[in-house]
């Protein structure tokens, strides 16, 4: 199965440390505007989604949104959310931690698009 969304075991290893501390999360990829365009994490429901957000999927057992016109132009890649040495954005809850979340992309097969719909 194909998933728009998925995440490598540095992040992973990150949202555990993250839950024990914060209970359970959420994710929204910004749109660009006061921290760039990074995926930032909240304490679930901390962050109101609405109508203009997509589900992309789940990482780490945490729900991914991103806004839809954001969508349009990322549909046909699979985001890979990782973790770097640095500060994240300020809204972020891994900011204390030295690192920050940060999304890479590859572009899906046709065979992966077609399989997504």
């Amino acid at each position: 199965m194909v998933e728009r969304v998925i995440a490598t075991d540095a992040a992973l290893a990150l949202i555990a440390r993250l839950k024990v501390k914060h209970g359970d999360l959420m994710f929204h990829q910004s749109g660009g505007c006061c921290d760039g365009s990074a995926p930032m994490c909240y304490a679930l429901g901390e962050f109101l989604v609405g109508d203009a957000d997509v589900l992309l999927g789940h990482v780490g057992g945490c729900p991914f949104y991103m806004g839809r016109a954001q969508f349009k132009y990322w549909r046909h890649t699979q985001l890979i959310i990782d973790v770097v040495p640095g500060r994240g954005g300020m809204f972020s809850l891994e900011g204390p931690e030295g690192l920050r979340f940060l999304t890479r992309s590859r572009v899906f097969s046709d065979a992966e698009a077609a399989e997504l719909g």
